[in-house]
């Protein structure tokens, strides 16, 4: 490569940032997917931010992956303040959150790229994710409200489920030989490319979320700012209520696909995730919505709590859960209660 004129540097179009946490054979199958599926045009860095892993990892990169930025944390300072160490160090035109779960397929990762670079009024995009057997994930959502909280703890139907209600995009909308790009409020964490002028704008990941929600909240704020002049459509005329044309607007792009081993490491209950995941809801909730829905939310959570800790006992009564697997579950919904 020809060397750059003194005090310039090579453009690069776009950073990935990959947040570890002792995923190290998770981690080799998607770094792998990234490099072997490079760009003969589009250039890319990559960043791995690793938590403090105890299996190996960190060694891993360092042999396998030389070519890849090595961030090695002493503890682990969790997901959105270990992807602001990436994102901080990022010097793409775009930036890619990926997660060390995931397997990129073909050009999807360029795919991505290609669609932000064409659609100016598009701040953010995600792609299709699969399962590893090639089956259909959610992969885009609507903003959390109250029908998602209420059918989170009362699944009562698979329709209402698959709804909606429950912030869900159709799946039809997924499906076809050449799916469309279709709006929505947010692409799941798992795999999302943000114009990083944006996020300039707007700022990186909220570090209050440890785990969970971080990206919601990101997407939820881009969805607030207002483009540049020059970005805004012009002549639209849009319904009263309905959100403004200057803002931004985030997109699935469902013909770019990548696999998500989704729960891989474990399956078993895990008490302090599912501590983290209602601090992060309830600090959400906190942040954008309003005092109303709060003590809406508050209210479906308790009564919710109730009845798994009801299912809990009975379980342990029937001979499906241990004393302690019992214990653990009751603890963490009381630790839940009290967050709120």
């Amino acid at each position: 490569m020809d060397k750059l004129p003194a005090g310039l540097t090579q453009k690069i179009d776009l950073s990935i940032v990959v947040v570890s946490y002792n995923t190290a054979a998770l981690l080799r199958k998607c770094l792998a997917a990234v490099y072997a599926n490079s760009h003969p045009h589009y250039t890319f860095e990559l960043f791995v931010v690793d938590n403090a892993s105890t299996d190996g990892s960190p060694e891993m990169v360092r042999q396998e992956f030389p070519q890849a930025t090595l961030i090695a944390n002493q503890d682990n300072r969790g997901f959105a303040a270990a992807s602001n160490q990436g994102l901080a160090r990022a010097k793409g035109n775009f930036l890619l959150l990926l997660n060390p779960d995931t397997e990129v397929q073909g050009p999807a990762l360029w795919q991505m790229l290609g669609f932000l670079e064409a659609e100016p009024q598009a701040a953010v995009v995600g792609p299709a994710l699969l399962y590893p057997d090639g089956s259909f994930q959610e992969s885009a959502f609507h903003f959390p409200g109250l029908g998602q909280i209420f059918l989170d703890f009362f699944p009562l139907n698979w329709r209402l489920i698959r709804s909606r209600l429950n912030g869900r995009y159709p799946r039809r909308l997924y499906e076809g030989k050449y799916p469309q790009a279709f709006e929505v409020d947010f692409p799941l964490g798992a795999c999302l490319m943000a114009r990083a002028s944006v996020v300039a704008k707007v700022g990186l990941l909220d570090e209050a979320f440890f785990m969970y929600m971080e990206e919601i909240d990101w997407c939820y704020r881009i969805k607030q700012a207002e483009m540049p002049q020059g970005y805004r459509p012009v002549g639209l005329r849009f319904r009263p209520g309905r959100r403004h044309p200057s803002h931004w607007k985030i997109y699935s792009l469902p013909a770019a696909m990548v696999i998500h081993h989704a729960g891989a490491s474990t399956r078993r209950f895990r008490q302090e995730m599912l501590v983290q995941l209602f601090r992060s809801r309830s600090y959400f909730y906190k942040k954008h919505y309003s005092l109303g829905f709060q003590r809406a939310a508050r209210l479906i959570t308790w009564l919710g709590l109730a009845v798994r800790s009801g299912q809990a006992l009975f379980a342990r009564l029937s001979g499906h859960l241990s004393r302690r697997e019992t214990a653990e579950r009751l603890v963490a919904y009381r630790r839940i209660r009290r967050l709120n």
